[in-house]
């Protein structure tokens, strides 16, 4: 069901009523995983058929009824169309209610998906957030980083207030600008060769004679010239460039002023993205600028990297994905996707190895770490295992000696442990504790029974506190089948709700029971 955040015209309104979309503000489309898009479900049919040809990853396309459908994904993304509208994906947690028939069941519904919308939006910055800032805070590598893109290690967070309105392209654009207005492009001396009427500079003898052998009133000359068109303004250039569609240009026109004289990445350096990007830090680190705007540069090339190496992959994946290369890349469109599996994981992971070092120091939180579970009698790896999130609880023996005067103390600290807790992320919705799947009830069971820790968690995700955390206990049987209590050497599993409101467990329970 369409829900309009603006005042649309009324003709909008009766041309897109439709069950698929959540939301549209004046210039945003705004969607939910699971839903099925048609082309109704667009005020311009042409950005529905751009959508097809493209085939990108965050859709299924379906056929039904005589119509095409895009059915989405789980993913979290922005997408520009070439209307110059924005697609807006947002996570869905649960099934979608169905349609209302009665007017106010109609008016109902639509308050509850704005609710739902703004709701999304804010825990969905928050998650984005916290990845982001989580490199200066954790001193070990979280999971599939290379998933989320080079996001720099310090952006700042929007205030609450402004987040339930926001649509992701504006957040994504203001934490951008934030950077920006700290850093002005810089200029430095670069080495420019031409072939001149006037001799200025350094005289390439070789060019020369391979040029001007029957031109000899020109010369070919290498001068330095004071430039800003350095690599690293180059690169945030096209960024900004890549952006430029969702900003309004009366609202940022003295922060882009600047800019204006910079050019953009070429065609060829777009090609090489990674090796533009290494190049580019390197060349900052060496310039002398002020530490505020040294840090807001280096912020800006990793976000502007991760927008354009993000936006080249995902519009070229068409029906021909060689043409399709080619044709995007003078005129890069934004194309975010974000895959909502490793995003919860890597979210889900970084908040609970934080509680577990908060509450003692004796937690060591390991990140994607992988063994091997099965080898051969030659000793050959056959399989391995890789949990999301283990915690290892060290164990710390002290024997002090004082020393003559009593005053001063030698500790000899020998430190040994076990694995407390196996720890895995899923991004399922679990209606009730019977909708566990049995591929992940072994896969736990198996980590657990690896690692031998004493508890094992399927961490899942749930909207508001409800839900409480939930231990299932295997059950043994003898020689008849007959069912017995001996749980001996059996590790509880826990389904664990990760409220993402919160960004926490519903924890209630846990003091009482002793998971922790």
């Amino acid at each position: 069901m369409i829900n309009s955040q603006e005042k649309n015209q009324s003709n909008v309104l009766s041309h897109t009523d439709s069950s698929h979309v959540a939301a549209r503000d004046a210039n945003v489309i705004t969607v939910f995983e699971h839903q099925r898009l048609t082309a109704q479900d667009f005020v311009h049919v042409a950005d529905f058929h751009w959508l097809l040809a493209q085939e990108l990853s965050v859709f299924t396309i379906k056929r039904k009824q005589g119509q095409w459908q895009l059915k989405v994904g789980h993913y979290v993304g922005i997408i520009l169309l070439p209307s110059g509208m924005t697609l807006e994906i947002l996570p869905k947690l649960g099934a979608s209610p169905e349609n209302p028939r009665s007017q106010r069941q109609q008016q109902s519904y639509k308050t509850a998906q704005n609710n739902d919308v703004s709701q999304t939006r804010q825990w969905v910055q928050q998650m984005l957030s916290d990845l982001t800032n989580s490199g200066g805070r954790t001193r070990h590598k979280l999971p599939h980083t290379k998933n989320l893109g080079q996001f720099s290690h310090q952006l700042a967070s929007l205030p609450p207030a402004a987040l339930p309105t926001l649509p992701l392209s504006d957040w994504l654009i203001a934490q951008f600008l934030q950077w920006l207005v700290h850093y002005q492009p810089t200029k430095h001396y670069q080495a420019q060769t031409q072939n001149q009427a006037s001799l200025q500079g350094r005289l390439l003898i070789k060019e020369q004679l391979r040029h001007n052998s029957m031109q000899p009133h020109k010369f070919v000359c290498e001068s330095s010239v004071l430039s800003r068109d350095m690599l690293v303004n180059r690169l945030i250039k096209s960024a900004l460039v890549l952006l430029t569609p969702l900003v309004s240009k009366s609202s940022i026109c003295h922060t882009l002023q600047a800019w204006q004289p910079v050019s953009t990445l070429t065609r060829h350096e777009m090609t090489q993205l990674e090796l533009i990007y290494g190049q580019a830090k390197r060349h900052l680190a060496v310039q002398p600028l002020r530490a505020q705007q040294l840090q807001a540069g280096q912020q800006l090339v990793d976000l502007a990297y991760w927008l354009l190496q993000q936006s080249n992959v995902a519009t070229g994946n068409g029906i021909d994905s060689h043409r399709s290369l080619k044709q995007n890349l003078p005129q890069l469109r934004l194309c975010l996707l974000i895959d909502m599996n490793q995003a919860f994981e890597q979210w889900a992971s970084q908040r609970i190895a934080s509680m577990f070092t908060q509450m003692s120091e004796s937690y060591r939180p390991l990140y994607q770490t992988q063994r091997v579970w099965l080898s051969d009698t030659e000793g050959q790896a056959c399989l391995s295992i890789r949990p999301d999130l283990l915690i290892y609880k060290v164990t710390t023996d002290k024997n002090c000696h004082h020393g003559q005067d009593n005053t001063k103390e030698t500790s000899q600290v020998s430190a040994s442990g076990s694995y407390s807790h196996v720890i895995d992320m899923k991004w399922k919705h679990l209606s009730q504790t019977a909708a566990i799947s049995a591929s992940d009830a072994y896969q736990l069971v198996s980590y657990a029974q690896a690692y031998q820790a004493g508890q094992v968690w399927l961490v899942y995700p749930v909207q508001g506190s409800d839900r409480q955390p939930v231990a299932l206990k295997q059950r043994g049987y003898d020689y008849d089948n007959e069912h017995t209590d001996n749980q001996t050497g059996h590790a509880p599993l826990w389904l664990m709700p990760f409220n993402v409101l919160t960004g926490t467990i519903n924890s209630g329970l846990l003091p009482a029971v002793n998971v922790v």
